[in-house]
């Protein structure tokens, strides 16, 4: 049986291992990107060419791209060696090296860097004063979302499976990541008799599907029971959720007005229950209905890329710890669902896209009804975090597997119970 969790301040987590958490092993994977970028004179891509001149021709961005960098703290931790000089040392370094990474496929590699490698380069200059407010910018976030948009293209071309072969440590079904990835042909759609496992693309291998019977929906007649969404950590319990509040304060408490970008349903949620989970880089990425019920609502969210709270300081993995301060901000979706069970009533499904994994497709309609274990969507060349927002009237016995949101945490499988609603 579940335990019954009261949490009334919510508790930061960092789960997922989306950054590697030894710095060394971060700093030679940059180090050995900036020789590589350093060596040659790539022309930019149109995409990124835009990006360096709209930092260059804004006197506002121009100013905050220069002082991020000079922003890093010279310590150690922050520098690619005892000379004290930055990992990226300016930010046209750094536009050579996101022009580099948007022509390529991620190889597998056991620092998980596989997921966000724009983000590694982005991580100390992002959590400076100048970098909050840089990637807080409508024209940044609009750029960003092109340069991302444009990698898309080639992770979902048939060039970029190269990387899904065998070599023992780069390929994603070598020995390395077979050791990370041990059932990966027993739980998944592949051939492995075909030329990559018969994947069509990058993006087609990320987005992969469980084979049938693989991930049981958890009693399917029994619409008391909430099933987990994604195959995911727990991240955090909130209750009694504020109309607004102060998300960017060190706490990040949730506030429903943002999150929901004023949408007007979010009136019905005040007052009520937020459960939030993690996607680690390995995870498998769809979304999956948590009850039955009627689509009420389902639409994406324009938002931020890379911001991060200030009020956490110098994250090693941001945004990792600023997960419940970018359901606020980030790129995300809304899909509301009418619960068939009426002591549940209304329900939102978030999911919030963290750095460059923010593709959030929908795969349903509104008005279509959808029973616990439907596909609701996906993200897109990663994962990220999502969550589940239940209205004042809901009463939940939390089932977290035996973990407590705040400590380490393991994924909880896909439709297995999460909660149960109290009549």
């Amino acid at each position: 049986m579940g335990t019954s969790i009261e949490i009334q301040k919510p508790i930061p987590f960092r789960v997922g291992k989306w950054l590697h958490s030894d710095q060394v092993i971060l700093n030679k994977w940059l180090s050995d990107l900036i020789k590589d970028v350093e060596k040659k004179t790539t022309p930019l891509l149109p995409v990124v060419q835009e990006f360096k001149d709209l930092i260059e021709n804004d006197a506002e961005l121009f100013m905050l791209f220069h002082l991020m960098f000079s922003q890093i703290p010279h310590k150690p931790i922050f520098n690619r060696d005892p000379l004290g000089k930055p990992q990226v040392k300016s930010y046209l370094v750094m536009i050579y090296l996101i022009n580099r990474i948007i022509t390529t496929s991620p190889e597998f590699n056991k620092s998980e860097l596989v997921g966000v490698p724009i983000n590694a380069i982005l991580d100390w200059p992002m959590g400076t004063k100048a970098g909050h407010s840089a990637f807080l910018n409508d024209k940044v976030n609009q750029q960003l979302k092109k340069i991302l948009n444009e990698w898309a293209k080639f992770l979902c071309s048939e060039d970029s499976r190269s990387v899904l072969n065998t070599d023992p440590k780069t390929g994603w079904f070598g020995k390395e990541a077979k050791e990370l990835m041990p059932n990966f042909e027993d739980d998944f759609i592949c051939d492995p008799s075909q030329p990559f496992h018969g994947f069509k693309s990058w993006d087609d291998f990320f987005t992969r599907a469980f084979k049938a019977g693989k991930r049981p929906v958890a009693e399917p007649e029994n619409d008391a029971v909430i099933i987990n969404a994604c195959e995911s950590a727990p991240y955090r319990i909130a209750q009694n959720v504020q109309l607004s509040d102060k998300f960017w304060i060190k706490t990040q408490p949730y506030s429903l007005v943002h999150m929901m970008a004023g949408d007007p349903l979010h009136e019905k949620f005040v007052g009520g229950t937020i459960y939030q989970a993690f996607l680690s880089a390995l995870s498998y990425h769809r979304w999956h209905s948590p009850i039955s019920g009627k689509i009420i609502k389902a639409y994406t969210i324009d938002g931020t890329y890379y911001s991060e709270t200030p009020a956490e300081g110098f994250d090693p993995a941001g945004p990792d710890e600023s997960q419940a301060y970018i359901t606020s901000l980030a790129t995300r979706a809304l899909i509301f669902i009418q619960a068939d069970n009426a002591a549940i009533g209304l329900c939102c499904f978030m999911p919030v896209g963290m750095v460059e994994v923010s593709s959030c497709e929908i795969t349903v309609l509104e008005g279509q009804h959808v029973t616990k274990g439907d596909q609701l969507g996906m993200f897109h060349f990663g994962g990220s975090t999502h969550c589940l927002i239940f209205g004042p009237q809901v009463k939940l016995e939390f089932d977290l597997h035996g973990q407590t949101p705040g400590l380490h945490s393991d994924n909880i499988k896909l439709n297995e119970r999460i909660a149960t609603v109290i009549a």
